[in-house]
């Protein structure tokens, strides 16, 4: 069935268009079910915040989502706990056991200097594929453009794969206001001088999505989906809902 002119998807073995979903506690047999369907239009799975530590069978669900060839990957508030407690060697070790071959390095919560994060990236990309996140999930927390945007090619530069913007599974705090409403005007200094493919926007509502499909085009990374949302997401991307519904007629506003 492929009657309809729709904007042109990135397929197979992505490395932009990328949804990554944020997992929270789903049961197997639902996750089962759900990957069934749709995990050809899943990329990562972010096991979110420390939960990876206390899932049950965390070890056949990092095998599931691999067996669907999704990668998965633990939330950066697990990493920030084994920092801050010095049991990073301990994290690894874990990590190798359960197969995972992605690591994030964030400091959302407490404060890790960024020359630090950037010799924790050198050790942990010899065994790991490196995603590294910016921004604080404390909404008060003001950080320049200026910040924003050093930090990104500084852990770009550093060997990341990809840079998330913070933006929480609520949408309240990093590159969004407390309301939830985008902070525009830092996103689009971003995208003047950051290759967009590089960066995972966490956009966990529809809205949120929306706002990032129609500026930076249908092939945009996004992160913190909702399990339940990737089917809407995938239908947004492709000019199939009605706040997308010219995409195809629009021109991609970046290179």
């Amino acid at each position: 069935m492929n009657f309809l002119t729709l904007p042109k998807r990135t397929t197979g073995k992505r490395t932009y268009g990328l949804t990554s979903i944020i997992d929270l506690g789903t049961p197997m047999g639902e996750l089962i079910n759900n990957l069934s369907d749709y995990s050809h239009i899943i990329d990562f799975a972010k096991i979110g915040i420390g939960s990876a530590y206390v899932t049950p069978n965390i070890k056949k669900k990092v095998e599931l989502y691999q067996k669907f060839d999704i990668k998965p990957y633990c939330g950066g508030t697990l990493f920030e706990k084994c920092y801050y407690q010095n049991k990073l060697p301990e994290y690894k070790e874990y990590l190798q056991e359960l197969g995972i071959e992605w690591i994030e390095v964030s400091n959302g919560t407490i404060d890790i200097p960024l020359k630090e994060r950037l010799h924790l990236i050198s050790f942990f990309k010899e065994h790991f594929n490196v995603i590294a996140e910016v921004g604080s999930k404390d909404a008060d927390k003001i950080m320049p453009v200026s910040s924003w945007k050093e930090e990104i090619n500084l852990l770009l530069e550093a060997g990341c794969e990809y840079v998330i913007t913070e933006g929480r599974d609520s949408g309240t705090s990093g590159i969004y206001e407390k309301g939830g409403s985008v902070k525009s005007d830092l996103i689009h200094e971003l995208l003047k001088d950051i290759d967009p493919n590089k960066i995972i926007f966490e956009a966990p509502s529809p809205k949120h999505q929306m706002y990032f499909i129609k500026e930076v085009g249908p092939n945009v990374n996004l992160g913190n989906v909702k399990l339940q949302d990737v089917l809407i997401l995938e239908a947004q991307r492709c000019g199939l809902r009605s706040e997308t519904f010219y995409l195809e007629e629009l021109e991609c506003r970046l290179p």
